[in-house]
């Protein structure tokens, strides 16, 4: 009978040193003396990555991000060969494996690679032997043989493609909270640990600003059904099951509040209000591998209007100089970008049934004289950008007016 397996992943907290590092290395062997092969992904100790970016940024403002990717999938390699010493020095026999070396094959997008296939040959034979495989998160290979990394949070995607390709039982996400909250407990501080929260709902948190979990991790568990345990490694409590929506979870009617800060306004005024200009503004933006969020356009007055989208703050300085192009090419008089914003959003998969759920919203924010500058909604969440000074204040505002509270 084939041994069960799990596949854990050690968020950077987990690992941020050598404490933590025994720690993790400890539930790793409680596992395996239970009978379990075990397959552990680990991203890089504490702020190792935001520390490389530093060193880069330090010394170019435009860096190749070819040489980026070689630099910042160095941190990973540190903390699997740390975990693996670690577990060694428990008793148990452990082997550390890059991405390439594990063999995870990439597109060729660096930064921002997505996962073609995954040869698992070398992780059973290695189990086969006895050992924990313990792989280095957030990176792979393109078909080049270069190094490439999976975007930010992409070990996350790293454990839940090693579980769907290995058929594990379970994918544990081990990190330094004790799972998914009704809003991030720095912020609120009665907020509330969810026992149970679906695919959809999590992975418009994560795209929302939730940092527990990368966005495209939960995207692939959704379409696979993999369940996804997030719970904290200090502690042996459970944490929260991302799973397929049931029955109970439509009762809820919100679930959670988020808030993200690294986004920017981009406004073009006085564009032609004719057919076709916003195709070909929004496709040359697409053209450039530039992500659009909210959009908005004024009502048109004397045949010009202006329209607002946003896009990630990091991307801004690379979105205006083509916005800039694009505002000559279609006769627009100009383009402006604004920083200090922040998106508020409320989720909940019980919003499908139930009405109310915007005014309620706003009715709270004009409580506290917060003033809103875009709105957009989906089925399950309606997201408010407002000013960023004024976000926190907001996400306690809305926490509890939904009463999500303990």
């Amino acid at each position: 009978m084939p041994k069960k397996l799990i596949v854990q992943k050690y968020g950077g907290t987990s690992v941020a040193n050598t404490g933590r590092i025994e720690n993790a290395a400890r539930r790793v062997v409680s596992y395996k003396k239970r009978g379990y092969d075990v397959v552990v992904v680990t991203s890089a100790l504490g702020d190792t990555t935001d520390e490389l970016l530093g060193l880069a940024s330090k010394l170019t403002k435009s860096p190749s991000e070819r040489e980026i990717d070689m630099l910042i999938s160095t941190g990973e390699q540190v903390s699997v060969a740390l975990l693996a010493m670690a577990v060694h020095k428990l008793g148990e026999e452990a082997i550390s494996l890059t991405g390439a070396q594990v063999g995870i094959i990439t597109d060729s997008s660096h930064m921002k690679a997505r996962i073609i296939d995954i040869n698992v040959a070398r992780i059973r034979k290695e189990l086969a032997e006895g050992k924990v495989v313990i792989v280095a998160g957030f990176q792979g290979m393109n078909m080049d043989r270069e190094i490439t990394t999976l975007g930010r949070g992409g070990s996350d995607l790293t454990a839940v493609a090693l579980a769907k390709v290995l058929k594990a039982e379970a994918c544990e996400i081990y990190t330094d909270v004790a799972g998914v909250y009704t809003a991030d407990p720095r912020i609120v501080k009665n907020a509330r640990k969810l026992d149970r929260i679906s695919y959809e709902e999590m992975l418009e948190l994560a795209s929302l600003g939730a940092q527990v979990l990368q966005a495209r991790s939960v995207e692939v568990a959704s379409k696979f059904n993999i369940p996804i345990h997030v719970r904290s490694s200090l502690s042996a409590k459970v944490g929260t099951l991302i799973t397929k929506e049931v029955k109970a979870m439509e009762e809820v009617l919100v679930s959670g509040i988020t808030v993200t800060k690294g986004e920017a306004k981009v406004t073009l005024r006085d564009v032609p209000d004719k057919p076709g200009i916003a195709a070909r503004i929004f496709g040359d933006i697409a053209k450039n591998g530039i992500n659009i969020d909210m959009i908005i356009q004024n009502v048109s007055r004397t045949g010009h209007t202006d329209l607002s989208f946003t896009t990630t703050a990091s991307d801004i300085q690379k979105t205006m100089r083509l916005v800039k192009k694009i505002t000559k090419s279609v006769g627009a008089k100009e383009a402006t970008f604004d920083k200090d914003i922040a998106k508020v959003s409320v989720v909940g998969i019980g919003m499908r049934n139930h009405s109310g759920v915007a005014a309620t919203m706003f009715r709270a924010l004009a409580s506290k004289k917060i003033n809103i500058d875009m709105i957009s909604t989906s089925e399950i969440k309606i997201s408010c950008v407002v000013r960023k000074k004024k976000a926190e204040e907001a996400v306690r505002t809305l926490h509890k007016a939904f009463k999500l509270g303990r």
